[in-house]
């Protein structure tokens, strides 16, 4: 997804008027050591990556993941104003977890972002051991074995075990009302589907990416449009996709990424219950 109409990134119908990239995409590019291992790491095409002038709102957080290059350095008109120490520390918790399982719901992770999870400290709530638990299992994990129960997970030959879909969850069927009433929302709210994004807008992992967007405030929105997405076109759902991932008996990664998605989900709606 990206920010307000008209501030998406769009290719330039005249090559000749293309732009060159800005300077926080090109060191994001110069990082990972080129525009092909980059939207490898973020899982997109490099055709797409290649229309890119400057880093997507949308991919912000995929793209600091993937190189160590700080969204601030990365969109200094978008988070400038209000970095990680700027947050409310409510919000950027929200807005990490989100990050977190956006990444790991759209793309299975590589070896540097498996290395990254293996840091990753819980404290001794049900929450935090989750976290710890989704370290644990990152250690002892491999690149290959982690890509193959991605595959079988959410891809699969036909399909995956599991549709991440709130329109198949919804309805037993994919692209179906959900997904436009979902799309209706985010064209009111001023969020455009971002060119090069091969999923629908239901997906879980993109749902999740929007609200780490509207936790950090890099997708600009009137307040309340998190609450808005989250209990209509998440919460009818979501904690049975979470909880479908932990019963998965072949999800050896998956499983406590399951379990925190459910977990911290529970507590999304509990906070925007309390909030009244």
């Amino acid at each position: 997804m990206s920010g307000p109409k008209g501030r998406a990134e769009h290719r330039s119908k005249n090559a000749k008027n293309k732009t060159m990239p800005d300077r926080g995409l090109q060191e994001a590019i110069s990082a990972v050591g080129g525009v092909t291992e980059l939207a490898r790491r973020i899982g997109i095409s490099q055709p797409s990556l290649s229309n890119w002038t400057r880093v997507p709102a949308e991919r912000v957080v995929a793209v600091e993941a993937a190189t160590g290059v700080t969204r601030v350095a990365l969109r200094p008109d978008l988070y400038s104003d209000f970095n990680t120490t700027g947050l409310d520390d409510v919000d950027l918790m929200r807005a990490r977890a989100y990050a977190l399982l956006g990444n790991l719901l759209q793309r299975a992770p590589d070896a540097d972002l498996l290395s990254r999870l293996t840091e990753l400290r819980g404290d001794a709530s049900p929450l935090g051991m989750a976290l710890t638990e989704i370290a644990a299992t990152a250690h002892e994990a491999s690149v290959e074995g982690v890509e193959r129960e991605f595959f079988d997970l959410f891809i699969g030959i036909g399909r995956g075990e599991i549709l991440p879909y709130a329109s198949f969850y919804l309805t037993g069927f994919l692209h179906e009302r959900p997904l436009a009433r979902l799309r209706e929302d985010l064209s009111r709210l001023g969020i455009d589907r971002a060119e090069g994004v091969a999923e629908p807008e239901d997906h879980a992992g993109i749902l999740c990416e929007i609200m780490a967007g509207l936790a950090t405030g890099a997708l600009p929105a009137p307040t309340g449009s998190d609450r808005l997405i989250f209990e209509k076109h998440m919460a009818p759902w979501i904690g049975r996709f979470f909880s479908d991932i932990e019963a998965v008996a072949a999800a050896r990664f998956y499983r406590p990424v399951g379990t925190f998605g459910r977990l911290f989900l529970q507590i999304e709606s509990e906070a925007f219950a309390l909030a009244g």
